[in-house]
């Protein structure tokens, strides 16, 4: 899915930039390695269903609960929102259960900083099942990779393209190398034979998560923690596994970005299939919220659901 309705929650003012950035991540995702004919991709808002479930999700949210969500308060810090926050930036985990659960996801790979997603739409399906006494929503896990967060490479917690702080799959190969070479990394560690602090150490970090050589990663780190090897050799390593790593995906990229139209048009029919699947979730909820008008009294079918009799 292309989240575009839930990037509107803190760039209502610049829709275009949203609009552009569809395909720019439909080109990313087909890239990678994502097949069309084994994977559907869609667009939130082509997708209408997913906003009428949201409208319905957030009447079992508080306004306390979103504002304790750790991962809207830490985005709302980085983004200087202040007092000014959008209502739909602090409740779009409403929308993003509304988009796992309209499909009936039990699965969903996220990073660390979206454990708390899941937590808050578990929280939601819980709440509407135990409620209308139904078991129409299911709960769903989370699935971690082995470097469950990515720092930005200039050692913020989270990277981001609005933050700048990221290395994209397009970049050239002489734009990544000029950004692994001013990546941030142990401020201490000021000569060679220092001492240096891997922890802090951002390039170590993309190690762990891209270095296929872990036996010979740790060696590195503990000549690093030790003193006797400098940032710029290690740089140089990450720079050497990133090259490898991104060239096969950006000339990828680049073949599919010559048809753009095809790309939308792919967009475009995933949307049409997955309409159909949440449509079935929406219809479902609306008849235990009575809002499916095919009967003038609905009182008793709702004390049915509601009480189980």
């Amino acid at each position: 899915m292309i989240a575009d309705t839930q990037a509107l929650t803190d760039n209502a003012h610049n829709p275009a930039k949203v609009h552009d950035n569809v395909i720019e991540v439909a080109l990313d995702y087909l890239a990678v390695g994502l097949k069309p004919e084994l994977n559907t991709f869609f667009i939130q808002s082509l997708v209408p269903e997913l906003t009428e479930l949201t409208m319905l999700y957030l009447n079992f949210v508080t306004l306390a609960r979103l504002k304790r969500n750790p991962t809207v308060k830490n985005e709302m810090h980085q983004k200087n929102m202040g007092n000014e926050i959008p209502v739909g930036f602090l409740a779009y985990p409403v929308s993003q259960a509304a988009d796992i659960t309209a499909f009936q996801a039990n699965v969903i790979p996220v990073g660390e900083d979206q454990l708390p997603m899941i937590e808050q739409t578990n929280e939601i399906v819980r709440h509407i099942n135990r409620h209308f006494n139904t078991d129409i929503l299911r709960e769903c896990k989370p699935l971690l990779s082995k470097v469950t967060r990515l720092p930005g490479i200039d050692g913020q917690e989270k990277m981001g393209k609005s933050l700048n702080n990221a290395i994209y799959l397009k970049d050239s190969s002489e734009i990544i190398k000029e950004k692994i070479m001013n990546m941030f990394t142990d401020p201490n560690h000021l000569r060679v034979e220092d001492p240096g602090n891997v922890e802090v150490n951002t390039v170590f970090k993309y190690l762990d998560a891209f270095d296929p050589n872990l036996q010979e990663l740790q060696e590195w780190k503990e000549r690093y923690k030790k003193g006797g090897l400098g940032d710029m050799k290690v740089k140089r390593r990450l720079n050497d596994i990133m090259q490898q790593t991104l060239e096969p995906i950006r000339e990828r990229r680049l073949m599919f970005e010559k048809d753009k139209a095809e790309v939308l048009n792919m967009l475009k029919r995933g949307s049409e299939s997955a309409r159909p699947i949440a449509a079935e979730t929406l219809n479902k909820l609306k008849e235990v919220f009575t809002l499916i008008y095919q009967s003038i009294d609905m009182t008793k079918q709702y004390m049915r659901w509601h009480y189980g009799n």
